[in-house]
């Protein structure tokens, strides 16, 4: 087994900016669009976990992660998973991960490269064991602590941004996913 930590993109904080939708945490966690070398190593049992986007005046987190249970392709994706099309939210953001409209093609709302396109939508992870920071409370804990515990965790010396501890995104052995599932679920039960 082994685990993969990234960092999202620029002001991709779920809880100051409401808007990190790649991954989508929830009760069947997904990575669609999202860190596609990354994602073409991953394999079945493997970890993925995400850290926030660096956002003025914030500290940077780890928002949680989840175990791969498959790889399957972006149009598989659009059917399965409905509710993870590309659409604008009732505040015109950005939300969903799936990023082809229903005959495969890149979708309008896919700002990215379209020569890029062919391998984004490949190895679309589909997880299970989900565990995010998601209250107030969780959330300014664990940007309290990611710094110190990420410094732990990879075994490096502590650096006052997280690019400095792993650069953009980082290899995790069994020992290392096991600490940060340790930690973040540590958090997760003083919520309860």
């Amino acid at each position: 087994m082994k685990g993969y930590i990234y960092i999202s993109s620029t002001n991709a904080d779920p809880e100051r900016n409401r808007n990190l939708n790649d991954p989508i945490l929830r009760r069947t966690p997904t990575l669609g669009g999202c860190m596609p070398p990354m994602r073409r190593l991953v394999q079945r049992g493997d970890y993925v976990f995400v850290i926030s986007g660096t956002t003025r005046g914030v500290q940077q987190y780890v928002v949680g992660g989840f175990q791969v249970a498959e790889k399957i392709n972006a149009l598989a994706a659009y059917e399965r998973f409905p509710e993870n099309r590309l659409q604008l939210n009732a505040d015109g953001k950005l939300v969903g991960n799936v990023l082809v409209d229903s005959a495969g093609n890149q979708h309008p709302l896919d700002t990215h490269s379209s020569k890029n396109f062919a391998r984004r939508i490949e190895n679309y992870l589909v997880g299970v064991n989900p565990v995010a920071l998601e209250t107030p409370r969780e959330v300014a804990q664990g940007r309290n602590e990611t710094l110190e515990r990420l410094s732990y965790i990879l075994e490096k010396q502590r650096a006052n941004r997280v690019i400095d501890l792993m650069g953009r995104w980082a290899r995790l052995d069994q020992a290392q996913i096991e600490k940060t599932l340790d930690w973040l679920q540590g958090i997760k039960a003083q919520s309860v």
